[in-house]
């Protein structure tokens, strides 16, 4: 199973579901997305690497995000436009928010994500060359179909020990949660759980409590209100 088809038979089951519920301990926000709504920003954002960033099957998409929404958004969409994710900094094409644009100072195509509340776009100018993801992204089409859809042996994630394929990253995802399950993530720049917890997700028709915060011992009690507000079932 490639995770295209994950995707596609997640959204048989109750599209109109919770898919990701995100919290800022910093900034304050909270924002939950549908499954619909994340697929069609998954739709849209593959087409924009597809379009405009010409990705293909030998394309790798270094993704240099926080845990966030967004970036559940961005492995998705790389992922089913056929690309490779990687998350540490190449030369081919690099997405990046505030903190991390100083590390795609080698990569040939750059998109900024502001991280601004609901998807906002930067208020100011960003460095030559480097796309406004939030600026660019709602033109692109609702429904993305892939010029070069990913194999089931296709690469789908670059780890230290090698590269892992669409089929290899499904089975590992492949029971384990529960049955809607209700999944919290907590962090800030370590995405390697979030990897496995989206996948893992999907496969149990489940959802994500996404909590960014760089000091989880420091807010201990806040997050397990979180918890229990969400109704989580595994943290």
């Amino acid at each position: 199973m490639t995770i295209a088809d994950l995707l596609a038979r997640a959204t048989t089951v109750d599209p109109s579901r919770p898919a990701v519920t995100f919290y800022d301990l910093t900034t304050g926000e909270r924002v939950e997305l549908s499954l619909t709504t994340c697929t069609n920003w998954v739709a849209k954002t593959a087409n924009m690497l597809q379009d405009t960033l010409g990705c293909d099957e030998d394309t790798t998409v270094d993704v240099l995000l926080p845990v966030h929404w967004e970036t559940v958004i961005w492995f998705l969409a790389t992922w089913v436009a056929g690309a490779t994710v990687s998350l540490r900094p190449g030369d081919r094409l690099a997405v990046v928010d505030p903190a991390t644009l100083e590390e795609a100072a080698s990569a040939d195509d750059v998109v900024a994500l502001s991280l601004r509340p609901l998807g906002g776009r930067f208020t100011t100018p960003l460095p030559g060359g480097v796309l406004d993801y939030n600026a660019e992204v709602p033109a692109h089409g609702d429904h993305f179909t892939a010029y070069y859809p990913p194999a089931h042996g296709s690469p789908a994630l670059i780890t230290d020990d090698g590269v892992l394929s669409h089929e290899e990253l499904t089975d590992r995802a492949s029971g384990t949660y529960a049955p809607g399950a209700r999944v919290m993530i907590v962090g800030d720049r370590d995405l390697g759980p979030l990897v496995d917890a989206v996948l893992a997700a999907l496969d149990a028709n489940g959802s994500l409590v996404l909590v960014r915060t760089p000091d989880a011992d420091a807010h201990r009690d806040q997050l397990a209100a979180i918890a229990e507000t969400e109704r989580v079932t595994v943290a």
